[in-house]
């Protein structure tokens, strides 16, 4: 379901300090917009930010950065930060931004370095078979995380459909990452900790399981990348 355009998420984001309005401008210096030096974590399709606000509160080790493509989703997220952290302490570890995940190596570079990444519930992309090359876990979109991905760096995902989750798992044994857990039904499996999003929360209330895996990035002697600029082809591809 489309969220309606809220005019209201425009300006308030603008005026949000801890919203980057030029992410490309970033590329390769991520860590010197958070106020503080600690390792990031990056979610790629934040959402109204239910479980990102939660970990990223919960969590003042860590430094991260959520992604999503829609300014009216992002508008909400910055709401659902400011009610979480409102009486705890200031918005301090947490990054909202948005550009079009596909084209990431735009907006991340080998210099910014994540120790994990989130992806929730995207887009299954199973209509046509052609449509795949679109999924956040399709093997061009995993050789571009493995640019600013630490070794033993891990990928978290999670997805309600079955054939999604399936095809990942090989998208990912076959780009150098090493299953290390899956369950095909998480909240059956007693995995802590579990941020449940607005979607997860839709998709348990019609009894239908969540598949869930841990990716851990494997060092690949010989692997180079090539470092991208602005106006060539994208690498990594």
């Amino acid at each position: 379901m489309r969220m309606r355009v809220k005019k209201w998420a425009r300006p308030e984001l603008a005026a949000c300090p801890y919203y980057v309005i030029d992410p490309e401008g970033a590329r390769g210096r991520w860590a010197a917009r958070f106020p503080k030096a600690q390792p990031m974590y990056l979610e790629l399709g934040c959402g109204k930010g239910v479980s990102t606000c939660r970990m990223a509160l919960e969590d003042p080790a860590h430094n991260y950065l959520a992604v999503d493509l829609i300014t009216s989703v992002l508008g909400v997220a910055r709401r659902n930060a400011e009610e979480a952290y409102r009486g705890v302490r200031e918005v301090d570890n947490l990054i909202l931004t948005n550009f079009h995940i596909e084209y990431i190596y735009k907006y991340l570079s080998g210099q910014d370095r994540v120790e994990r990444i989130y992806i929730s519930f995207c887009n299954p992309w199973d209509k046509r078979p052609k449509q795949a090359k679109h999924r956040l876990t399709h093997p061009h979109q995993l050789r571009q995380y493995r640019a600013f991905l630490e070794d033993g760096g891990e990928i978290w995902f999670k997805t309600d459909d079955d054939r999604l989750f399936e095809d990942s798992v090989e998208y990912f044994k076959n780009t150098g990452f090493e299953i290390a857990y899956q369950t095909r039904d998480l909240h059956a499996s007693g995995f802590t900790p579990n941020y449940e999003s607005e979607h997860e929360k839709m998709f348990d209330a019609k009894g239908v399981p969540i598949k869930f895996l841990i990716a851990v990035k494997q060092h690949l002697d010989g692997e180079v990348f090539r470092e991208y600029r602005p106006g060539e082809d994208p690498p990594y591809i």
